[in-house]
């Protein structure tokens, strides 16, 4: 079970296909229950300090009220099983986030623009056509103008996805689907991920920026994990902004939640994901200590904003708890500022 993920690729890139899913599964679920089981027997551990400490301080006995070494063991094995199959549950309730953002940037007579954000969906083994249309149908109902992938939109596994490639590429839309990739674009290997992704219908923006229908701006980078193998294109997010025209709205998206300072007041939005939440509870906690902002839309000056998903799939275990998937729709209506 320990070595589960790397077998799992070794068999993948040999072409087993059908073992490497089973091992995923098998392997990936126990991961997640044994998280599960370890933080529950840790807060039982905590509790047991506290009473220890306690009676130190106050001079006092209250072993009677400490879990014993087989309470603990039963209490935390049926807590992860009853939270594994519930975040198994849960792990396919796709959400639809709402969020409006009014801005004098877009046209008046449009009125109201609908951006609909994916993220993070892991497309391979695990997640497939079933996962795949659950979420599309979440896309579909938001009627979107534009579509966004805010990357990790593939896994590791990147053979026999053609299906789910035309799955997305059917999703109309207004002004067309861009993504960016994230880091798992580039541990799938970059060059199949790329032709994945343009199969699907998406312009992929690379250090690019570009006006859609003279409507508002929308830039992309890649993501860091490239640069570990050479690949993907740096550049300065602050002149890749500048050189868009600035009184139209401007959209940055961008894999991961972290904000670059030089580039304030050059864009108006960023959309990110990556982080999933934690994916499953507590695992956020650990996140919070590396990202600021682990979800939901956070204002972060005057008149710029930075949105977080969850994502629309799962990595590793097939569970979320206290993570729910989403796909977001963002509203960008007229008004605010100079109104």
């Amino acid at each position: 079970m320990v070595f589960a993920p790397v077998i799992v690729r070794i068999l993948e890139k040999h072409g087993f296909e059908s073992m490497a899913q089973l091992l995923a599964y098998l392997g990936y679920t126990w991961m997640g229950l044994l998280f599960l089981f370890v933080s529950s027997l840790l807060v039982l551990d905590i509790f047991r300090f506290f009473l220890y400490i306690s009676g130190l301080i106050l001079q006092s006995d209250f072993s009677g009220i400490s879990p014993s070494p087989r309470f603990s063991f039963i209490i935390s094995l049926t807590l992860s099983v009853v939270i594994g199959a519930y975040g198994a549950f849960e792990a396919k309730r796709i959400r639809v986030e709402h969020v409006t953002i009014e801005t004098h940037k877009i046209p008046k007579n449009l009125g109201r623009l609908k951006i609909v954000q994916i993220s993070d969906v892991h497309l391979g083994l695990m997640v497939r056509e079933k996962r795949l249309k659950r979420i599309l149908d979440r896309v579909k109902s938001a009627n979107p103008d534009i579509l966004v992938s805010t990357g990790d939109l593939l896994d590791g596994q990147t053979d026999n996805l053609s299906n789910l490639a035309e799955m997305l590429r059917e999703i109309p839309t207004t002004y067309g689907k861009f993504a960016v990739t994230g880091n798992h674009e580039f541990y799938a290997g970059i060059t199949r991920s790329l032709d994945f992704i343009k199969n699907a219908g998406f312009t992929i923006l690379k250090g690019e920026g570009l006006t859609v229908s003279g409507l508002l701006n929308i830039a992309g980078v890649d993501d860091t994990a490239g640069r570990r193998f050479g690949l993907g294109t740096t550049v300065s997010e602050k002149a890749l902004l500048a050189a868009l025209p600035r009184e139209k709205f401007t959209l940055l998206l961008k894999h991961r939640p972290l904000v670059d300072q030089d580039a304030l007041g050059f864009f108006d939005l960023q959309l990110s994901g990556h982080i999933h939440k934690g994916q499953i509870f507590p695992f956020n906690l650990i996140t919070m200590l590396f990202y600021p902002v682990v979800s939901g839309l956070h204002k972060i000056e005057t008149n710029a904003w930075l949105y977080v998903s969850r994502g629309s799939g799962t990595w590793g275990p097939p569970i979320r708890f206290m993570s729910p998937p989403e796909v977001t729709l963002i509203e960008l209506s007229y008004g605010g500022i100079g109104d």
